[in-house]
């Protein structure tokens, strides 16, 4: 039937047709129970823009939590091993370094599974989320506090310890709190694998003392020794930045999943994933330096030897963090860059279309 002019057809006709739901005609996304119940994915700001999550929180925070068990476990064993009094001392200053590290990586960790699971829960606001961030840490504190005193000796070491490692542990707690939750995650993977790799170099420091030339002079030890830790630290670095960045990329392929239309982290969000791991290598420096400093001072009276060797280890801790810095920035930025197609020119653009006739 022909619609001819004045007919109710042709005024049907004319109507705008109303547009369709916004949620199915978003690209790349169907309408399903998901969308009425939020399960799959965390429920939207203010803005209408769902927060960003941190894929494995609950892996990383019982890889972190377990690597903390081992360090506390590993330092017992090795004050009670050795004689009491000056030995223990010694090997307490020695050990501290490891176990603050580890604590701080735990309780930012921990906090991050929490924080993550109140985002699902569609809260997060700014400060609700830092106020958990700090909540969940200060468990993980109180916890190695309380491990630490049961199971040490009671004495003013072990109270350092204690103190010590709990402030870590809620200072790590607070860095979760950050706005970003995938980059918090990248930075505690990174972290995490930096740490574990730091102690499995151990086992090749004794063929690297060989391999530069490491003989009977002092001279030639302390030459090897600088090219050691050199080597450690370049390839601390290398790992902190691949672990960031392969856990950045995780996180936005997931991301992309569940919302075709969520933000791809840019390149700053690289570069702060990669140097996270030596900032919080210098951060526990920090810590380190201020709560352990009676017992790296009792430590460093016992002799003339002890004072150097302390003074020597901080020194090369603090070297080490800033290479792991700046090496895993590096290589976060060039990971990432490798992964950007070439840019396209004015010219390249396709024409437009020609109006049909």
């Amino acid at each position: 039937m022909t619609k001819q002019p004045g007919s109710p057809a042709a005024a049907e006709s004319d109507q705008p047709v109303p547009a369709a739901d916004a949620t199915a005609a978003e690209p790349g996304r169907e309408p399903g129970p998901a969308d009425a119940d939020g399960s799959d994915r965390p429920a939207a700001d203010g803005d209408g823009v769902a927060p960003a999550l941190a894929p494995g929180a609950p892996v990383l925070a019982l890889l972190a939590l377990g690597w903390l068990t081992a360090m506390l476990w590993s330092t017992r064993e090795a004050i009670e091993s050795a004689a009491a009094g000056i030995t223990a001392i010694s090997l307490s200053a020695f050990a501290l370094p490891g176990v603050i590290s580890a604590a701080l990586v735990a309780g930012a960790a921990f906090a991050l599974f929490g924080v993550d699971l109140l985002a699902r829960r569609g809260s997060d606001r700014v400060t609700l989320r830092f106020v958990a961030a700090i909540g969940t840490g200060l468990l993980v504190a109180l916890a190695a506090a309380f491990a630490i005193n049961l199971t040490y000796a009671d004495n003013a070491t072990t109270n350092v310890i204690a103190g010590t490692t709990a402030a870590a542990a809620t200072i790590g707690g607070a860095i979760a709190g950050a706005r970003s939750a995938p980059v918090v995650g990248a930075v505690v993977a990174a972290a995490l694998g930096t740490l574990v790799f730091v102690v499995a170099f151990s086992r090749a420091r004794d063929p690297l003392f060989d391999l530069f030339g490491a003989g009977d002079s002092q001279e030639s030890l302390l030459t090897a020794a600088k090219w050691v830790s050199r080597t450690e630290s370049l390839l601390a670095g290398l790992v902190a930045g691949l672990l960031a960045f392969g856990y950045l990329t995780w996180a936005r392929r997931r991301a992309a999943r569940r919302e075709a239309a969520a933000p791809a982290p840019r390149w700053p969000a690289y570069l702060l994933a990669g140097a996270g791991p030596g900032l919080l290598l210098l951060l526990a420096e920090v810590i380190i330096r201020v709560g352990g400093r009676s017992l790296l001072d009792l430590a460093g009276a016992l002799s003339e030897a002890d004072a150097v060797a302390q003074t020597s280890l901080g020194t090369s801790r603090v070297d080490n963090g800033i290479w792991v810095l700046f090496v895993g920035a590096l290589t976060a930025m060039i990971a990432f860059g490798r992964t950007l197609g070439p840019a396209h020119a004015d010219d390249d653009e396709p024409a437009e279309a020609a109006p049909a006739r």
